[in-house]
């Protein structure tokens, strides 16, 4: 991973077919700083191709102008009596998984529920919860319009501090294997 000044560039992605949020942030050791956030629109008029076209092209932009040491999804909840909107989710899910390899970025996946915890302590927080966290996190002014755009905001701030405690508990197995 290339990191400047202790600086990670992370991008956060909540997939869907109808409304994609992203999210990139810059985090180092004082804090974080957004980069850009914004959501990828497609319509349900387009047949599928089109709109999987969409989010393939705008990802891979936003990886082409950001340049993202990582990526970090959020993985498939859906529930089984939805199991088109789960095959049309995990299909979006897939093209953005794509444009990932195809830029040679690490991907790394969360569940929502890991999410709330590392950003609220609480892993059934509320979307309002999250949503006043990245918010204060961020130093932004105001709420995002769409949910879409806190949660991968939210993504990309859990990365960070799941990456420090996963740092830490190396540190700690390494020490005690040195004794």
């Amino acid at each position: 991973m290339s990191r400047k000044n202790n600086r990670v560039r992370i991008l956060g992605v909540d997939p869907a077919l109808t409304r994609t949020g992203y999210g990139v942030i810059d985090a180092d050791d004082t804090g974080y700083s957004l980069v850009k956030a914004g959501i990828i629109q497609t319509s349900s008029k387009n047949p599928a191709p089109q709109r999987f076209l969409k989010i393939f092209v705008t990802i891979s932009t936003i990886i082409a102008d950001t340049k993202p040491d990582v990526m970090v999804l959020e993985k498939i909840f859906v529930h089984y009596h939805h199991p088109t909107t789960a095959f049309l989710l995990g299909q979006a899910r897939g093209i953005i998984c794509l444009a990932c390899a195809r830029a040679n970025i690490p991907l790394v996946e969360y569940s929502a529920t890991r999410v709330k915890k590392s950003i609220v302590g609480q892993g059934h927080a509320l979307k309002s919860q999250v949503q006043r966290m990245v918010v204060s996190l961020l130093n932004l002014g105001v709420v995002p319009k769409y949910n879409d755009v806190t949660d991968a905001l939210a993504l990309a701030i859990a990365y960070t501090h799941m990456h420090k405690a996963d740092e830490r508990r190396l540190l700690f197995q390494n020490s005690l294997r040195s004794r």
